[in-house]
Protein backbone atom coordinates (compact mmCIF):
# COMPACT_ATOMS: atom_id res chain seq x y z
CA UNK A 1 0.00 0.00 0.00
CA UNK A 2 1.72 3.06 -0.91
CA UNK A 3 2.73 5.51 1.61
CA UNK A 4 1.66 9.42 2.23
CA UNK A 5 4.17 11.34 1.20
CA UNK A 6 4.92 15.48 1.81
CA UNK A 7 4.75 17.14 -1.35
CA UNK A 8 8.09 18.88 -2.75
CA UNK A 9 7.89 21.93 -4.15
CA UNK A 10 10.89 22.94 -6.63
CA UNK A 11 11.16 26.92 -6.70
CA UNK A 12 11.44 27.47 -10.89
CA UNK A 13 14.86 28.59 -12.19
CA UNK A 14 15.16 31.17 -14.85
CA UNK A 15 18.80 32.41 -16.82
CA UNK A 16 19.03 36.19 -15.76
CA UNK A 17 21.94 38.43 -16.84
CA UNK A 18 23.69 40.36 -13.97
CA UNK A 19 25.87 43.15 -14.32
CA UNK A 20 28.98 43.80 -12.29
CA UNK A 21 29.90 47.17 -12.79
CA UNK A 22 33.10 48.72 -12.38
CA UNK A 23 34.46 51.37 -9.97
CA UNK A 24 35.38 53.44 -12.31
CA UNK A 25 33.08 54.43 -15.70
CA UNK A 26 36.21 54.11 -18.07
CA UNK A 27 36.59 50.61 -16.88
CA UNK A 28 34.14 47.86 -18.71
CA UNK A 29 31.30 46.35 -16.47
CA UNK A 30 30.82 42.81 -16.37
CA UNK A 31 27.71 40.73 -17.86
CA UNK A 32 27.13 37.49 -16.48
CA UNK A 33 24.93 35.01 -17.21
CA UNK A 34 23.56 32.99 -13.93
CA UNK A 35 20.33 30.72 -13.30
CA UNK A 36 18.74 31.09 -10.08
CA UNK A 37 15.13 31.30 -8.71
CA UNK A 38 13.85 35.22 -10.23
CA UNK A 39 12.60 36.01 -7.00
CA UNK A 40 15.80 35.97 -4.92
CA UNK A 41 17.11 39.54 -3.54
CA UNK A 42 19.70 41.47 -5.75
CA UNK A 43 22.19 41.19 -3.54
CA UNK A 44 21.95 37.35 -3.64
CA UNK A 45 21.67 37.54 -7.01
CA UNK A 46 25.08 39.60 -7.36
CA UNK A 47 26.58 37.12 -5.17
CA UNK A 48 26.05 34.24 -7.67
CA UNK A 49 27.54 36.22 -10.41
CA UNK A 50 30.36 36.70 -8.78
CA UNK A 51 31.23 32.90 -7.90
CA UNK A 52 30.15 32.43 -11.32
CA UNK A 53 33.01 35.00 -12.56
CA UNK A 54 35.06 34.17 -10.19
CA UNK A 55 35.11 30.50 -12.20
CA UNK A 56 35.36 31.61 -15.41
CA UNK A 57 38.79 34.15 -14.68
CA UNK A 58 36.91 37.08 -14.81
CA UNK A 59 38.59 40.26 -13.97
CA UNK A 60 37.38 41.18 -10.86
CA UNK A 61 39.67 44.18 -9.86
CA UNK A 62 37.69 47.30 -9.13
CA UNK A 63 34.02 45.53 -9.46
CA UNK A 64 31.76 47.40 -7.70
CA UNK A 65 30.28 44.20 -5.40
CA UNK A 66 28.52 46.34 -2.76
CA UNK A 67 26.09 44.61 -0.29
CA UNK A 68 26.86 41.44 -2.23
CA UNK A 69 25.65 38.09 -0.21
CA UNK A 70 29.28 36.07 -0.75
CA UNK A 71 29.14 33.39 2.63
CA UNK A 72 30.67 30.52 2.08
CA UNK A 73 32.04 31.53 -1.56
CA UNK A 74 35.53 30.16 -2.95
CA UNK A 75 37.81 32.82 -3.84
CA UNK A 76 40.67 31.14 -3.35
CA UNK A 77 43.43 33.38 -4.67
CA UNK A 78 41.23 36.31 -6.64
CA UNK A 79 42.24 39.16 -7.37
CA UNK A 80 39.45 41.88 -6.05
CA UNK A 81 41.98 45.04 -5.57
CA UNK A 82 40.10 47.93 -5.79
CA UNK A 83 36.80 46.46 -5.32
CA UNK A 84 34.06 48.10 -3.87
CA UNK A 85 32.77 45.63 -1.13
CA UNK A 86 30.92 47.49 0.97
CA UNK A 87 28.77 46.11 3.36
CA UNK A 88 29.07 42.70 1.54
CA UNK A 89 28.30 39.37 3.62
CA UNK A 90 31.93 37.65 3.63
CA UNK A 91 31.03 35.17 6.40
CA UNK A 92 32.70 31.89 5.80
CA UNK A 93 33.93 32.82 2.31
CA UNK A 94 37.54 30.78 1.44
CA UNK A 95 40.00 34.13 0.43
CA UNK A 96 43.13 32.68 0.89
CA UNK A 97 45.51 34.06 -0.74
CA UNK A 98 43.36 36.56 -2.24
CA UNK A 99 44.89 39.96 -3.14
CA UNK A 100 42.63 42.94 -1.72
CA UNK A 101 44.67 45.77 -1.80
CA UNK A 102 43.08 49.16 -1.86
CA UNK A 103 39.08 46.95 -1.75
CA UNK A 104 36.80 49.00 0.25
CA UNK A 105 35.34 47.18 2.88
CA UNK A 106 33.55 49.46 5.17
CA UNK A 107 30.50 47.54 6.70
CA UNK A 108 31.32 44.34 5.66
CA UNK A 109 30.28 41.34 7.72
CA UNK A 110 33.75 39.21 7.90
CA UNK A 111 34.40 36.23 9.29
CA UNK A 112 35.37 36.98 13.23
CA UNK A 113 39.45 38.07 13.53
CA UNK A 114 41.36 39.24 16.48
CA UNK A 115 42.02 42.10 17.11
CA UNK A 116 45.16 44.57 17.94
CA UNK A 117 44.65 47.43 19.91
CA UNK A 118 45.79 50.80 18.86
CA UNK A 119 46.88 48.53 15.68
CA UNK A 120 48.18 51.71 13.77
CA UNK A 121 50.32 52.52 16.21
CA UNK A 122 51.55 49.04 17.32
CA UNK A 123 52.74 47.81 13.80
CA UNK A 124 54.50 50.97 12.61
CA UNK A 125 56.30 50.75 16.36
CA UNK A 126 57.22 47.31 15.25
CA UNK A 127 57.96 48.19 11.42
CA UNK A 128 60.18 51.20 12.46
CA UNK A 129 62.74 48.62 14.45
CA UNK A 130 66.37 48.23 12.72
CA UNK A 131 65.60 45.06 10.26
CA UNK A 132 62.43 44.91 11.32
CA UNK A 133 60.40 45.26 7.78
CA UNK A 134 60.72 43.62 4.83
CA UNK A 135 58.03 43.46 2.12
CA UNK A 136 59.38 41.06 -0.12
CA UNK A 137 58.67 38.48 2.19
CA UNK A 138 55.91 37.41 4.70
CA UNK A 139 57.67 36.86 7.15
CA UNK A 140 62.00 36.36 7.60
CA UNK A 141 62.16 35.62 10.53
CA UNK A 142 60.96 36.00 14.48
CA UNK A 143 61.99 39.92 14.35
CA UNK A 144 61.54 40.52 10.20
CA UNK A 145 58.56 40.59 8.77
CA UNK A 146 56.14 42.49 5.70
CA UNK A 147 53.58 44.25 6.91
CA UNK A 148 51.00 42.09 6.90
CA UNK A 149 53.45 39.72 8.57
CA UNK A 150 53.38 42.17 11.52
CA UNK A 151 49.83 42.17 11.79
CA UNK A 152 49.43 38.47 11.92
CA UNK A 153 52.45 37.93 14.35
CA UNK A 154 50.95 41.04 16.64
CA UNK A 155 47.61 39.40 16.83
CA UNK A 156 49.20 36.25 18.88
CA UNK A 157 47.88 32.67 18.79
CA UNK A 158 44.53 33.49 16.99
CA UNK A 159 46.39 35.50 14.39
CA UNK A 160 48.85 32.92 13.50
CA UNK A 161 45.98 30.36 13.41
CA UNK A 162 43.61 32.56 11.06
CA UNK A 163 47.11 33.35 8.65
CA UNK A 164 47.17 29.18 8.62
CA UNK A 165 43.89 28.75 7.91
CA UNK A 166 43.29 32.03 5.24
CA UNK A 167 46.90 33.06 3.96
CA UNK A 168 48.64 36.10 5.04
CA UNK A 169 46.93 38.63 3.13
CA UNK A 170 43.82 37.78 3.73
CA UNK A 171 44.29 37.19 7.52
CA UNK A 172 46.29 40.65 7.96
CA UNK A 173 43.09 41.92 5.73
CA UNK A 174 40.54 40.51 8.36
CA UNK A 175 42.82 41.55 11.38
CA UNK A 176 43.21 45.26 9.84
CA UNK A 177 39.23 45.69 9.72
CA UNK A 178 38.53 44.10 12.84
CA UNK A 179 41.01 46.34 14.86
CA UNK A 180 40.00 49.55 13.15
CA UNK A 181 36.37 49.28 11.62
CA UNK A 182 36.84 53.01 10.08
CA UNK A 183 39.52 51.99 7.71
CA UNK A 184 38.48 52.81 4.65
CA UNK A 185 41.08 50.87 2.27
CA UNK A 186 42.96 47.51 2.45
CA UNK A 187 46.74 48.65 2.55
CA UNK A 188 49.19 47.59 -0.27
CA UNK A 189 50.83 44.45 0.89
CA UNK A 190 52.71 44.55 -1.62
CA UNK A 191 54.49 47.68 -1.61
CA UNK A 192 58.14 48.68 -0.77
CA UNK A 193 59.84 49.68 2.22
CA UNK A 194 59.24 52.93 1.78
CA UNK A 195 56.19 53.69 1.04
CA UNK A 196 54.89 50.79 3.73
CA UNK A 197 56.47 52.49 6.32
CA UNK A 198 55.03 55.99 5.22
CA UNK A 199 51.63 55.15 4.95
CA UNK A 200 52.18 53.43 8.60
CA UNK A 201 53.24 56.42 9.71
CA UNK A 202 50.11 58.58 8.36
CA UNK A 203 47.88 56.32 10.13
CA UNK A 204 49.23 55.70 13.52
CA UNK A 205 49.90 59.70 13.51
CA UNK A 206 45.86 60.02 12.75
CA UNK A 207 45.53 57.26 15.52
CA UNK A 208 47.49 58.98 18.12
CA UNK A 209 44.78 61.96 17.91
CA UNK A 210 41.44 60.36 17.97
Amino acid sequence: MPTAQTPSFTAAKARETITIGKRWSWLTALNIEIECDPSLPPRVKLGLAVKVAYKRGADLTDAVLTDAVLTGAVLRGADLRGAVLRGADLRGAVLRDAVLTDAVLTDAVLTDAPKIENIHQAIYAAALAPRALDMSVWHRCGTTHCRAGWVTTLAGEAGAALEEKIGTPAAATLIYLASDPTLERVPDFYCGNGEALADMKRLADAEAVR
